[in-house]
C-alpha cells in the first residue's frame, strides 16, 4: 500500500474522531482516558501535536528536552492543548489533513490515532465501525514492530487470530490470541481493558503485558 492510502486512512481516522468530539460535554472532555496520565482533552492535545511535528521540529524537542521523550510529550501537548475544549478541538480539527510527522512510518501515525482514538471512546462509550481493512494493516504492523510502542515484544510466542478479519500471526506453534481486531490491536498497545474480548490459552498474557 502507498503512503497516498495510508494517509487516506490516517486522515478518515482523524475525521471520524473529531466528528464524535463534536458531541462531548465539559464533564467528558475532563474525563480520564485509557492513557491514564491523561484527560480526553489532553489526548486530543497529544495527536494535534503529532500531526504538527515534522523530523525538524521533533528533533529540536528532543534536543529541547534533553532526550527526555516523556517531557517532550508533555512540552508539545501544552502548546496544542489551548484555553479550553473548543479550542482544543478546533486544532484538532485543522490537523486532520496533516501530513506532518516524526521520522517514523506512516502506518505508525495510523495506529497511534485509533489506539488514541479509543484511548477516548471507550471511557466515554462511543462507538465506531472501523474499516477492517484498516484495523487489519495496523494489526500486521503491531505485531512485528516495537516501534511507538512494544507491541511485538507483547506479543512474541503468540499466535494471533482475528475472528473479524483476515488478520493472523505470530509463532504458529504459540499459544492462541483470538478475538477481534481492534481488541487485538489495543491489546498489543497495552491497554487491558480489552482483555476481556480476547480468547485462547495466550489471551492472559497478552492482556497482562501492559
Amino acid at each position: 500500500m502507498g503512503e497516498s492510502e495510508l494517509w487516506g486512512m490516517v486522515h478518515a481516522e482523524r475525521a471520524a474522531l473529531a466528528e464524535d468530539l463534536a458531541g462531548l460535554n465539559h464533564a467528558q472532555w475532563d474525563a480520564g482516558s485509557l492513557c491514564t496520565e491523561f484527560t480526553v482533552r489532553e489526548v486530543v492535545a497529544h495527536l494535534t501535536s503529532g500531526a504538527n511535528l515534522g523530523p525538524v521540529r521533533w528533533m529540536a524537542g528532543v534536543i529541547r528536552c534533553r532526550f527526555d521523550f516523556d517531557a517532550m510529550v508533555a512540552y508539545r501537548l501544552a502548546q496544542q492543548l489551548g484555553t479550553d475544549h473548543g479550542e482544543t478541538l478546533e486544532r484538532f480539527r485543522r490537523s486532520v489533513t496533516s501530513t506532518a510527522k516524526a521520522p517514523i512510518p506512516v502506518v505508525a501515525m495510523l495506529g497511534e490515532v485509533i489506539v488514541h482514538g479509543e484511548d477516548i471512546r471507550r471511557p466515554l462509550r462511543i462507538q465506531r465501525d472501523y474499516p477492517i481493512a484498516t484495523l487489519t494493516y495496523v494489526a500486521e504492523y503491531f505485531h512485528r514492530s516495537n516501534m511507538t510502542v512494544p507491541s511485538e515484544r507483547r506479543t512474541r510466542g503468540l499466535r494471533l487470530s482475528a475472528t473479524d478479519g483476515p488478520f493472523s500471526g505470530g509463532a504458529q506453534d504459540g499459544a492462541l490470541v483470538s478475538g477481534g481486531t481492534l481488541a487485538l490491536i489495543m491489546a498489543m498497545a497495552g491497554r487491558s481493558a480489552y482483555g476481556a474480548e480476547l480468547a485462547g490459552e495466550g489471551a492472559g498474557v497478552i492482556a497482562g503485558s501492559g
